[in-house]
This record gives C-alpha cells, sequence and structure tokens, in this order.
C-alpha cells in the first residue's frame, strides 16, 4: 500500500500542493484528473520519492520513502515520466531492458523483455532504433521500460507500485486503450497503480478511483459516478459539462462547446464595442 500523509511541496513562494492525504491500495487503479498546474506531476512527484517535501510523508509497503537509495526506490516503484528524454539510440529492446537489475538473469532478462514488447505492440520493433520511431510509439517503449523494470521488482518480491505520468498524451485511441489495459492489468495483479491523465472519459472507464486536483488540494476522491459529476466538473474547470449514463454505470463526460464558444464571442464582441474597433 501507498500512503501519503499531511504532504506539501513548494517551489519558491507558490505552494505547489497543500497538506495532501492519499491512499493507494495494492490492486487498485487510481487515476487523478485536473486542471493545467493543479499539482498532478507535482502530487506523482511526491508519491514517488522525486519531490522534496517542506511536510508529510510518503510510505510504501510500510517503509517511508525518504532516505531509501535510488537501487531501493527502483525495486518498489516504477515511474513512467510525462517527457522521457533519450540521448542514446538504443535499439527498442535494449532501451526496454535498460531498467532490469542485475539479479535478473539474462534468460529471465529476455523473456520478461519480449513478454512486455508483445503486450505494448511493439515485439516487431524490437531491433529498430528508438530515434526513427514516432512520437507516440517511442513513448510506448519508455512505458515498456517501466513495465519491465516492474516485473523484475515483482519477481523479487517488491514491484509494489506503478506511476503513470499521461501515458497516452501522444498515443491513438487503439493505443491508449491498450496502454489503459496494461495499467489494470498490473491493478489486478496486486500493484497499486496511479496514472495522471487529462482524458476524463478514458479515466472514467478504467480507474477504481478518481482524485479531483485543484490548486494543490485534493477537491474529490471517490469512484467515477461520484466524482465525475456536471456540477464538480465545472466547479473545477470553469466550463459547463453534460455527464450521461455510460457503460457498466460508468459516467460520460462531455464539455459543452457551444457555450464556452457562445460567452468567448460575447466577450469578444464586448471588446470591440468597447474599443470602437
Amino acid at each position: 500500500m501507498l500512503e501519503a500523509s499531511g504532504v506539501s511541496v513548494r517551489y519558491g513562494n507558490r505552494l505547489a500542493l497543500d497538506n495532501v492525504n492519499l491512499t493507494v491500495r495494492g490492486g487498485e487503479l487510481v487515476v487523478v484528473c485536473g486542471p493545467n498546474g493543479a499539482g498532478k506531476s507535482t502530487l506523482l512527484a511526491a508519491l514517488t520519492g522525486d519531490a522534496r517535501l517542506v511536510a508529510g510523508d510518503v510510505q510504501l509497503a510500510g517503509h517511508s520513502l525518504s532516505g531509501q537509495s535510488p537501487a531501493d526506490l527502483a525495486l518498489g516503484r516504477a515511474v513512467l515520466e510525462q517527457s522521457p528524454n533519450l540521448s542514446v539510440a538504443f535499439t527498442v529492446a535494449e532501451l526496454a531492458s535498460l531498467g532490469l537489475p542485475q539479479e535478473i538473469s539474462p534468460a529471465d532478462a529476455a523473456a520478461l523483455t519480449q513478454d512486455v514488447l508483445t503486450r505494448l505492440d511493439l515485439h516487431a520493433f524490437r531491433h529498430r532504433p528508438v530515434p526513427e520511431l514516432s512520437g507516440g510509439e517511442r513513448h510506448r517503449v519508455h512505458l515498456a521500460r517501466v513495465l519491465v523494470q516492474l516485473e523484475a521488482g515483482r519477481r523479487l518480491g517488491r514491484g509494489h507500485a506503478l506511476f503513470l505520468d499521461e501515458p497516452t498524451a501522444s498515443l491513438d485511441i487503439a493505443h491508449q486503450v491498450t496502454v489503459m489495459r496494461q495499467a489494470l492489468h498490473f491493478a489486478r495483479r496486486g500493484v497499486g497503480v496511479f496514472v495522471v491523465l487529462h482524458d476524463l472519459n478514458l479515466a472514467s472507464a478504467f480507474a477504481d478511483r478518481i482524485v479531483l486536483l485543484s490548486a494543490g488540494l485534493i477537491a474529490a476522491d471517490g469512484s467515477p459516478s461520484d466524482v465525475l459529476t456536471a456540477a464538480q466538473l465545472g466547479q473545477i474547470y470553469g466550463i459547463s459539462f453534460t455527464a450521461e449514463p455510460g457503460p457498466m454505470n460508468r459516467p460520460r463526460v462531455i464539455p459543452d462547446y457551444h457555450l464556452r464558444q457562445e460567452v468567448a464571442d460575447i466577450a469578444w464582441r464586448n471588446e470591440r464595442l468597447s474599443t470602437g474597433r
């Protein structure tokens, strides 16, 4: 289990997270949503031990993340950053196996890597240099690296948590579903999974719980049907929404694009009238 207690993070004079309490249980897929600047990536960094806390503590499997070595952290949790960097022309298979610990035998490492690449529809690319791939394909290779690392940690009795920061942002719809199915696959095997998403409908389709973040505070935390209401989303995002019943009691969320454009048009007309242009 992952547990954050009274977590605060400050960037200069700005409090990016303010006294956040959050639990992610093993076997649970938790998605955090919210506007730009709400603190989603900062929360993920705090939960992974990659952000300096000014208050509070984060524990994974009963052990505080503070003071753990990078090697211990790598065995305990796997993290896909929002924009992973690559400066070396690895092949797909080489990059995917980059996070494997030395305790994993070469034969197991090869089999594990091949399995993950197949599940992410990357096996046919395994010998290609990563820089030759499209942006979406490269992002999936980095996800493969993270999943291989997590699988290796689980084989060594660790691998308790998986963190994905906007893992579907550069992907087509079919591969968005593939990625979220893999996240759910690990959750159902007992891993605590924490995902940052902007797509509210994708979150609704896959999440066990949705956390709505606003200005560094948790505004809502619960099931998709409890959290994704028109009133709550309108308050957080500042535009009108319609939330209608979807499959398996999971809401389908529709932003009111026409109303937003109408408001923009009115503001534009008022500005022209006031300036006489």
